[in-house]
C-alpha cells in the first residue's frame, strides 16, 4: 500500500479544499440563524441537533465527496463513511457549539479536519458570527483570515487566561471537571468556558489563550483545532503529557511555555461527586 502524500503541495491543496467547505458550512448557519423550526435531544441531556447542522453537514460532505471520493469520512450527525483506521480520515463538525447556536449565543463555528493515518494534519475552523477563518496544516503554519497566526508567550500559569469545557455526562460522574475549573480559575487570570471546542483551540492558536483542557470530546470536536494549534507552534497531549490519542476525548493543548506547569496542576486536583442535592431538592 503507498503511504499517505504529506508533501507540503500536497497538503495545502487538502487545506484549500477544507477551507471551502468550512466557508459554505458558514454560510448555511448564517441563513438558519434565528429561524430553528427543530431542536432535539440526541440522547443525553443538552447534546441538541438543529436543521442547521443537518443542512451544513450536507454542504461539507458533497464539497468533500467531490474533491476526495476515496477518502474516509466521520461526521457527528451522519456517522461514519469508509474505515476509521484510514488513511485519510476526515473528522468534522457542521456546528460545534449547537447549544450556543440554538439559544442565539454567537459563539459557533464550523470545524473541518483531517487525520492522516490518525494524525491531525489539516484543519479548518470557519466562525461566521466574528468572520473570522482559522486554518492550519502541519508543516505550513496556521492564519486567521489569511494572516499568519502564532501561540502566545504567557509562560507561567498566573498569567494565563485558560478555557475549558464540560461533557454531557457532567451530571453522572465524579471526573465532570467542575473542581479543575474552580482550582485553576483561583491560581489563574481567569477561565473561560465558551461552549464551543473548535474555538477553544482555534483562540489558542492565535495567541487569545494560553491554555485548553477537556474531556468527553469526540473526534470531530479535536481534529481542526489540534492541527491549528501544533500549526500555530503550540503542543498538544493527554493531560499527562504522554501522546495525544484523538479517541480518548481527553486533550491538553497550550501554547508550549505552560504546557509542563498545567498538566501538573491538572493531575494534582481531586475530584468531586456531583451535586447531590439536585436529587433531593423539592
Amino acid at each position: 500500500m503507498n503511504s499517505p502524500d504529506r508533501s507540503n503541495e500536497r497538503v495545502a491543496a487538502y487545506l484549500e479544499v477544507a477551507k471551502a467547505a468550512a466557508l459554505a458550512a458558514g454560510e448555511v448557519l448564517q441563513a438558519c440563524w434565528g429561524k430553528l423550526e427543530s431542536i432535539v435531544e440526541k440522547g443525553r441531556p443538552g447534546d441538541l441537533v438543529t436543521e442547521a447542522d443537518k443542512q451544513a453537514e450536507a454542504v461539507i460532505l458533497e464539497i468533500l465527496r467531490q474533491n476526495f471520493p476515496e477518502h474516509s469520512i466521520l461526521a457527528e450527525e451522519s456517522g461514519q463513511f469508509g474505515d476509521l483506521n484510514a488513511e485519510y480520515l476526515w473528522a468534522i463538525d457542521p456546528l460545534d457549539g449547537t447549544t450556543n447556536y440554538a439559544h442565539q449565543y454567537p459563539f459557533s463555528a464550523a470545524s473541518i479536519g483531517l487525520l492522516i493515518n490518525g494524525v491531525p494534519t489539516v484543519g479548518a475552523i470557519y466562525d461566521p458570527f466574528h468572520r473570522e477563518l482559522f486554518c492550519g496544516a502541519v508543516g505550513i503554519g496556521a492564519t486567521c483570515n489569511d494572516r499568519p497566526i502564532r501561540v502566545s508567550s504567557v509562560d507561567n500559569l498566573a498569567k494565563s487566561l485558560l478555557v475549558t469545557g464540560f461533557a454531557y455526562d457532567r451530571r453522572e460522574t465524579p471526573d465532570n471537571n467542575y473542581q479543575e475549573f474552580c482550582y485553576l480559575t483561583h491560581i489563574t487570570q481567569g477561565v473561560r468556558r465558551a461552549g464551543a471546542a473548535s474555538i477553544d483551540l482555534a483562540y489558542v492558536a492565535c495567541g487569545r489563550l494560553d491554555g485548553y483542557w477537556e474531556r468527553g470530546l469526540s473526534p470531530w470536536d479535536l481534529a481542526a483545532g489540534v492541527a491549528i494549534v501544533e500549526a500555530a507552534g503550540g503542543k498538544i497531549t493527554a493531560y499527562d503529557r504522554s501522546p495525544f490519542d484523538i479517541r480518548s476525548g481527553r486533550i491538553l493543548a497550550t501554547n508550549g511555555k505552560l504546557h509542563d506547569e498545567l498538566s501538573q496542576e491538572l493531575l494534582h486536583v481531586a475530584k468531586i461527586e456531583p451535586w447531590s442535592w439536585l436529587e433531593t431538592r423539592g
